[in-house]
């Protein structure tokens, strides 16, 4: 986190006080709401710091739907192309898969660079993706 902390270019989302400029009211699908652990509708009941009144983002038991996407804003390519996105996330469904995509903006497929398939697992897990990108894209 030291070269994070360097970089004027880096910027933190928490879900503390919005969706954190990445994403817009009209990119969350219906069935992902922002929630704390204080908000009784199941787990998990705490960020990945074990805070209970921090925020994240959460895909509703009550949603019908069999998967849910969340659009970030439009990144522009760096003087050095790349970005990294580092998040948290927690499973809490039985084979559940959570999916990165890539979509350039001169191309209409989304590509897959990250998945993960997991069982069941009640805790946190942190991820860290790299994106070298030349031109314009979203994850």
């Amino acid at each position: 986190s030291s070269d994070e902390k360097q970089d004027s270019s880096w910027k933190k989302c928490d879900f503390e006080t919005d969706l954190c400029k990445a994403l817009h009211e009209s990119n969350l699908q219906p069935g992902w709401i922002r929630k704390n652990g204080r908000s009784g509708m199941g787990p998990p009941y705490s960020d990945h710091n074990g805070g209970d009144s921090a925020y994240f983002l959460s895909l509703s038991s009550e949603t019908q739907s069999s998967s849910a996407t969340l659009r970030t804003n439009v990144f522009l390519p760096t003087t050095e192309h790349v970005c990294q996105i580092t998040f948290h996330y927690w499973i809490s469904k039985m084979s559940a898969t959570l999916i990165a995509g890539f979509q350039k903006h001169s191309e209409d497929t989304i590509t897959n660079i990250w998945q993960d398939s997991g069982e069941l697992q009640d805790q946190w897990k942190v991820n860290t993706i790299t994106i070298n990108s030349t031109e314009k894209y979203e994850v």
